[in-house]
């Protein structure tokens, strides 16, 4: 393999899928065929033809391979290999195939956004998608790559992680056996050089979208992608496999009588149950064993007791265990009494005394080792979950940035003692903030709120580009906690409350004029820096000024960034709610929000205030300049202090908050407006 890539990337994206399942032999016609090499064909699937359900159902085994190899679908259209059928859990398990992303397609290397785009699901036939029964996750391995999951249908977005390469010499070379050792000895993703997205909604098919992120970077190889079982080790070269579920379509659902099944459901002890093909309106059924059997349903006598007691693994009995149709109990020997189901819980009965005294002297000691660690193994788990890796990787090619980013569950508990409610200094929609003081620091820590783990896939994507964000205006991420189930973030402590409390305040006098065209200023070049200067593109999407920050010297910092969103592959627009308003997720998006001008120029609360007409803020704002009546809502303060240059700032306020984002400014331009009025002030 080529030894050097001007971009390389080594990509590899994974659906995570069920485990296999055993299939029950038998169904219509003694003649039938029901095996393929090594690969039994249940019913509802067959070759010949009278042996399978309908359309879809049909296999071909093709004798040209030794071992024979079993195919979806006729003779000649050999796309997608069949491993096993679980007609029992209504799947397929089949061997996938890798996307190769050999050219970009929109774009170029040398400017723009160079970004690609591939399906995968779109060809598969009518009563197959993509598993959905179990926890799906996309896997990307190498450097400098934005990667997007969206549903094929809606193209709505499931979820999105970067993976980045701190090392400039690494994002230059990558080949297999350098990929590989950032993989454990699992084959397993560590964090460095890879990430993942998590699959939680079916649909019928999946687009898989990238972009390169560093743009100095050329090259017209993107990278592979491919749909891989749970099974498969990226430090293998097989074949990659891919587990699908089925429906059988029907225009009928199943009876609303339980006792009575569907006509495909032959077994005695099984059961309808309705399904839709994900993101279409195909209906139909599939059929179950009950509780307590398995097998395959679509056949007579398909579905047969399972003897629990012979699988003690599954099934744990520490007594004596007794079989019966659909289930087993579970008792204590004669003369023994506790609980059979586990482990240690039958007793004789002489020793039941002796063994409350040891129990009640030992209880305490053994509670104690077993919490801590459950709470270690816990911690561990969390940290592997959050992608907390990705950190330490930082912290062996970044030094400057890594060796303060780890921040353990034990250091913050004891900076906030144990996370007093009386150290809440702050919340919202987006999560709760902590004071707290680490390493002789005032910090400001936060909890979010986020519990899905999409969600918490793009909370590290922020991390990752929050900790290279360095700007006066931008409140500093000092650190990060990934040992919770929900991740911590640790900020700079700012410790002079907010815009809005320095605004709103009792009586006439607020801050001075010439201190909030400045603070104004601060926020736009810290918004023009995240659109433009930042390693990625950042929209901050919900500036306001309770998100505005004063230090004591009343510099402004720009916080909160639960609701930063970057930009979307190979878009330059996303529908979403800007302040209460649709409008479109862009740059001028949070030029909209930058609205926070007209809250500075009239001291009025844009979410309270209503006209006598009945108008927002806004809106009586925009009525009054068009009536050159500024008098009527500007801040009597600044009328006293201002000396000509509020109809300027008003005007661009205006402008600012246009409901057409190609109407407004972009932030660049609002800065250097800013800039100008600042400078005639001083």
């Amino acid at each position: 393999m080529a030894k050097t890539v001007a971009f390389g990337a080594l990509v590899a994206a994974l659906f995570l899928l069920t485990r296999r399942g055993g299939a029950a032999a038998g169904g219509p016609g003694s003649s039938c065929t029901r095996s393929c090499g090594s690969v039994s064909i249940p019913y509802p699937f067959g070759i010949e033809l009278g042996c399978f359900h309908s359309a879809g159902f049909n296999l071909n085994c093709n004798h040209s391979y030794q071992p024979p190899k079993l195919f979806l679908g006729d003779a000649g259209t050999e796309r997608h290999e069949v491993l096993d059928i679980s007609p029992g859990n209504a799947t397929v398990r089949i061997n996938s195939r890798r996307l190769e992303f050999s050219r970009w397609r929109h774009g170029s290397a040398g400017g723009g956004a160079a970004t690609a785009n591939r399906t995968w699901g779109a060809d598969l036939p009518l009563p197959y998608f993509l598993s959905q029964t179990t926890q799906n996750t996309v896997r990307v391995e190498g450097c400098n790559i934005h990667v997007e999951l969206r549903g094929g249908t809606d193209d709505k977005l499931i979820g999105a992680c970067v993976a980045i390469c701190l090392c400039p010499a690494l994002q230059a070379q990558v080949q297999d056996d350098l990929a590989i050792r950032d993989l454990d000895r699992d084959g397993k993703c560590e964090g460095h050089r890879c990430c993942e997205v998590n699959i939680n909604e079916g649909h019928s098919f999946y687009s898989i979208q990238f972009r390169k992120i560093n743009q100095s970077f050329s090259g017209d190889k993107l990278g592979d992608v491919a749909t891989l079982d749970e099974s498969y080790n990226l430090m293998n070269k097989e074949t990659p496999k891919a587990t699908l579920s089925w429906i059988l379509p029907s225009n009928s659902t199943c009876p609303a009588n339980g006792s009575v099944s569907a006509p495909e459901c032959r077994s005695d002890h099984s059961s309808c149950l309705n399904k839709t093909k994900p993101s279409t309106s195909i209906t139909g059924y599939v059929c179950r064993c009950s509780n307590g059997y398995q097998g395959n349903p679509y056949v007579p006598d398909g579905c047969q007791d399972v003897n629990e007691c012979e699988n003690p693994e599954a099934f744990s009995c520490y007594g004596t265990s007794q079989n019966h149709l659909g289930s087993f109990t579970c008792q204590c020997p004669d003369g023994n009494s506790g609980n059979p189901f586990t482990k240690g819980g039958v007793r004789l009965g002489v020793g039941i005394g002796t063994s409350i005294l040891v129990v009640a002297l030992g209880a305490p000691i053994i509670t104690r080792k077993i919490k801590l660690r459950k709470m270690k193994k816990m911690r561990q788990k969390y940290f592997n979950q959050n992608h907390g890796l990705l950190l330490q990787q930082l912290i062996s090619q970044n030094a400057d940035i890594g060796e303060r980013m780890i921040v353990t569950l034990r250091e913050l508990e004891k900076a906030t003692n144990n996370f007093d409610r009386a150290r809440v200094i702050g919340g919202g929609g987006h999560g709760v903030v902590f004071k707290g003081i680490l390493d002789l620091h005032v910090v400001a820590i936060k909890k979010s709120k986020i519990m899905v783990q999409r969600e918490i896939d793009e909370f590290i994507n922020e991390v990752a580009i929050l900790s290279q964000v360095n700007h006066r205006n931008v409140v500093k991420l000092i650190g990060c906690c990934f040992e919770t189930e929900v991740p911590f973030l640790v900020y700079e402590f700012i410790s002079n409350g907010t815009l809005y409390q320095h605004l709103h305040v009792e009586g006439p006098k607020s801050l001075s004029w010439v201190h909030r065209i400045r603070i104004a200023l601060e926020v736009a070049r810290a918004l023009s820096y995240l659109h433009s200067a930042a390693s990625i593109p950042i929209f901050r999407r919900d500036i306001k000024s309770s998100n505005i920050l004063l230090d004591d010297s009343l510099i402004a910092k720009v916080s909160d960034f639960g609701a930063l969103r970057y930009i979307p592959i190979d878009q330059t627009e996303l529908t979403t709610a800007v302040q209460g308003t649709l409008g479109r997720l862009t740059e001028k998006s949070d030029v909209f929000s930058f609205g926070v001008l007209i809250e500075l120029l009239t001291r009025k609360k844009p979410f309270v205030y209503r006209s006598v007409d009945g108008d927002s803020l806004i809106s009586h704002f925009e009525k009054l300049l068009t009536a050159s009546n500024l008098a009527g809502i500007i801040d009597p303060q600044v009328m006293e202090e201002e000396d000509g240059d509020v109809q300027e700032l008003a005007t661009l306020a205006a402008t600012c908050t246009k409901l057409r984002g190609e109407d407004r400014p972009t932030m660049r331009e609002v800065e250097m407006t800013l800039e100008n009025l600042f400078v005639k002030k001083k």
